[in-house]
């Protein structure tokens, strides 16, 4: 999709971005404990660069994410993926995934994916921006530069009925003021300039 943008379109929209204070996490109403989750993945650290196999240049699945323990009072976990640097108005959303058990500590690689309304452990997979269910493979416009990409977990007191497909709005209406604790993992793409890949990069500051 985005790959077929001309580059001197991307490097024309380098300055325009959704922006950080956009993401989920940053709102002010929704994050209010402070308490954090250790969110992190076995195929990059954060701040660095997402292989390729997790994007629109490879295969295109979602990547293996682990967490720690829920504080007490959790009764399940959300999770939204966005892109703050997408040349849009608004965050764009590569995933949902809402009503995670309270015990869970991990999603799979390739976990994400349509779940025809429910998965076996009761979890939900809801709509990404291109509205379709699943994960949306990162695919930044070459020459738009780096992405990041912010994968944020959420431990929530209550798991109010979303329906089968939530989108962000509705996910961002059911977390707020059930917030008890949330932890970030960033992973970076870009197409057409040098990138360093692997486990070297500096985590940046999103918030």
């Amino acid at each position: 999709m985005l790959e077929h943008v001309p580059q001197w379109i991307g490097e024309m929209l380098k300055n325009v971005r959704a922006g950080h204070s956009k993401l989920v996490v940053a709102q002010d109403d929704i994050y209010t404990s402070g308490v954090r989750i250790d969110i992190s993945s076995p195929a990059f650290a954060s701040g660095a660069r997402l292989p390729e196999r997790f994007t629109a240049d490879g295969v295109g699945l979602s990547p293996p994410l682990v967490w720690g323990q829920a504080p007490e009072g959790t009764s399940s976990f959300a999770l939204i993926v966005e892109d703050p640097d997408a040349p849009a108005t608004s965050p764009l959303v590569h995933a949902i995934v809402w009503n995670i058990p309270a015990t869970e500590v991990r999603l799979a690689e390739g976990a994400i994916a349509p779940d025809d309304d429910v998965d076996l452990d009761g979890s939900h997979v809801g709509r990404n921006s291109f509205l379709g269910e699943g994960w949306l493979p990162p695919d930044p416009p070459t020459g738009h530069g780096s992405h990041d990409y912010v994968f944020q977990l959420f431990a929530l007191s209550q798991t109010p009925d979303v329906g089968p497909n939530p989108g962000r709005s509705d996910f961002v209406k059911a977390i707020r003021g059930n917030v008890l604790a949330a932890g970030i993992l960033v992973g970076t793409y870009s197409r057409g300039e040098d990138a360093v890949i692997g486990f070297t990069a500096i985590s940046p500051a999103i918030i």
